[in-house]
């Protein structure tokens, strides 16, 4: 995809954490995956995994003050330089979308933070490289050790750039439905209905999902030969059946399918955001 480079004034981008940009800080990629199956596939709290496989509240505690410098974070590795390119392009897009629909002061652009170390402080709780890329609503940052797109590729099959494009774009979706009020919803209806809470993260994942494409569907100009395939393949690669191999009932899933998730990156592809409203119906 071939993405305008980025902008600093229109990038909200740090470096936390002790080892810098795009280094596991120790942590091998078997640990990764351990702590983001505990995530995709079961559910947990990735912020307890990562800390039950890499005592990562002793790495945290030894971390470092974030680097702010965007230009050197940016363009420290070319994951980096990606990750810079794709924010300020989901923030142009987005921030389309909200003015064309009437909500332009409801936007907010996230903050990226491409830790290094193993660990970082959020608040959301302790992170880790261990647990993969993940949003924190409470500082509305989205959190990326680049090693994990190593992984991505080496374990998961899902390589190229459009593949990490999706996984940013996936967490910037989570962004978007906090300041949208929807993952306040969802969590509502999942406190007066236990029993849906699997079904209605589910339905958040996938929507997640739909504005990836979304996004990408927006900027399409800019998709090259071979992207769209690259990124049905990372929704593939990391839908609950796939990753669990059969393994956990649909009742216990928190993703959903390999389809589910390709399906929904499908639908967001045609550039319409509220195709993708109907996937958290709660109503």
């Amino acid at each position: 995809m071939r993405l305008n480079p980025f902008d600093t004034g229109n990038i909200n981008v740090r470096s936390s954490g002790g080892g810098g940009v795009g280094k596991a800080g120790g942590l091998g990629c078997g640990t990764i995956v351990i702590a983001a199956l505990g995530y995709f596939i079961f559910g947990l709290d990735p912020f307890q995994t990562a800390a039950v496989v890499d005592q990562v509240g002793q790495q945290t505690q030894q971390a470092g003050p974030a680097n702010t410098d965007e230009q050197a974070i940016c363009t420290s590795s070319e994951y980096a330089t990606e990750a810079c390119n794709a924010l300020d392009s989901l923030n142009r897009t987005w921030a389309q979308a909200f003015q064309q629909q009437g909500f332009g002061n409801q936007f907010k652009q996230p903050a990226l933070d491409l830790y290094g170390g193993g660990g970082v402080r959020t608040a959301c709780g302790a992170g880790s490289s261990s647990m993969g890329p993940f949003y924190c609503p409470g500082d509305e940052t989205i959190y990326i050790d680049t090693a994990f797109y190593d992984t991505l590729e080496r374990q998961l099959g899902a390589g190229g750039d459009f593949a990490r494009y999706y996984v940013i774009a996936h967490e910037y979706g989570h962004h978007v439905q906090k300041i949208t009020g929807i993952a306040g919803q969802i969590q509502s209806a999942q406190q007066q209905n236990p029993r849906m809470a699997n079904q209605l993260q589910v339905r958040m994942e996938l929507q997640a999902d739909c504005y990836a494409g979304v996004w990408a569907g927006k900027n399409r100009n800019l998709i090259e030969p071979g992207d769209i395939e690259e990124g049905m393949t990372a929704a593939a690669a990391i839908g609950d059946d796939r990753l669990t191999g059969g393994r956990v009932s649909s009742e216990n899933f928190t993703h959903g399918t390999s389809a589910q998730r390709s399906q929904a990156l499908r639908l967001g592809l045609q550039g319409d955001d509220k195709a993708c409203d109907a996937i958290t119906n709660i109503g």
